[in-house]
């Protein structure tokens, strides 16, 4: 049996053997715990109880863990379209209101649903109108930034504006309740209309499977495949990608039109899964958590599902923290965006440390 000695030169010797930029990565998330910790004594909180606070609020119970879950599809969903146009070189902020278009034409579907019509055939044809209508503000987004000369981030965030309006116009105006306008949003569809859910969860295993899949077709497409490799080139070098006879304008209007297609169909999901209405905060800001996802794994698909979930879980967990610790909900923010800064500067501090 090793004495503690032996173990602690043990593992020196296998951390003197790892490249020099993992010390980097490893030292940035360290000093992310750290300063999370100091944020967390700054606010008469302390570190292990937020913890296991947190850790209660998304597993403590079948019905938190299946909403960490429910979370996740439609964080899935977007955090795969990014990958689109981040690999293609562009910021996409749009993504909220994207996800936002798809929820309105599956919305706008389900109301034209006459009764007595099939269910199964009216919430395929509600996800496939989020999926047209989400690739639709996409490409809105990718002609003015392309043709419009508009950074995609002023276009994006002005797209998302747009869509958030046209959210609160519907639910205050032609589709407000009965009698009633409210922030709790339309006249919810009927249970037939809902995708089918595991007890009295809000977990749905279709909603999962389509996420997984859109998942799987990402990696495959980004990693696989010709298109895949173009895009890559245009967001290395748009110049040289088109000296060398890539249709860039294509590439980048296509990433736009994908990445507005997937988030469609985490409006629709939030739709018919989870709200089974449309409310005027319908994204609940999932997209820009997609953001930080993306930008935490550096666009690689094969990181996204268990960043995403831990960012799903942080995001759900913290719902408890004002319930049994008295601290705000957003110190959850703070964590996610603290992990990310680190992140981004250990990976630049890796980059600097390979030139030098």
């Amino acid at each position: 049996m090793h004495s503690p000695l032996q173990n602690f030169l043990h593992i020196f010797q296998i951390l003197k053997k790892l490249p020099k930029v993992t010390y980097f990565r490893i030292g940035s998330f360290i000093v992310a715990l750290l300063f999370i910790a100091a944020v967390i004594l700054l606010s008469s909180g302390s570190p292990p109880q937020v913890a296991m606070g947190m850790w209660n609020g998304a597993f403590g119970s079948s019905d938190r863990f299946a909403r960490v879950i429910s979370t996740l599809c439609p964080l899935l969903l977007a955090s795969c379209g990014l990958i689109f146009t981040f690999t293609a070189g562009l910021y996409n902020l749009g993504i909220e209101g994207q996800i936002t278009a798809g929820a309105i034409a599956s919305t706008l579907l389900l109301r034209l649903i006459p009764e007595g019509f099939s269910p199964a055939i009216a919430i395929t044809l509600a996800i496939l109108f989020g999926f047209v209508g989400g690739g639709l503000w996409g490409l809105l987004t990718g002609l003015l930034n392309i043709y419009g000369k508009v950074s995609e981030i002023f276009a994006g965030l002005g797209m998302n504006f747009t869509a958030q309006g046209l959210a609160l116009y519907l639910v205050f105006g032609p589709w407000k309740r009965s009698g009633v306008a409210s922030m709790s949003g339309t006249e919810p569809f009927s249970d037939a209309l809902s995708l089918p859910t595991v007890g009295n969860t809000d977990f749905s295993p279709i909603a999962l499977a389509i996420a997984i899949v859109a998942l799987i077709v990402t990696a495959i497409v980004i990693r696989a495949t010709y298109f895949g490799l173009k895009l890559k080139a245009v967001g290395n070098n748009l110049r040289a990608a088109y000296v060398l006879g890539i249709p860039a304008i294509a590439q980048m209007l296509s990433s736009f039109v994908i990445c507005g297609a997937l988030a469609g169909i985490a409006g629709s999901l939030q739709v018919v899964a989870v709200f089974h209405r449309l409310i005027p905060n319908v994204s609940s800001n999932l997209g820009f958590l997609a953001l930080l996802v993306v930008m935490l794994i550096n666009y690689n698909p094969f990181l996204v599902l268990p960043i995403a979930f831990l960012f799903s879980s942080l995001n759900v967990g913290s719902l408890e923290l004002p319930l049994s610790l008295s601290l705000d909900s957003s110190l959850s923010g703070i964590i996610q965006g603290a992990l990310l800064l680190f992140a981004i500067l250990g990976e630049g501090l890796a980059k600097l440390s390979k030139e030098a």
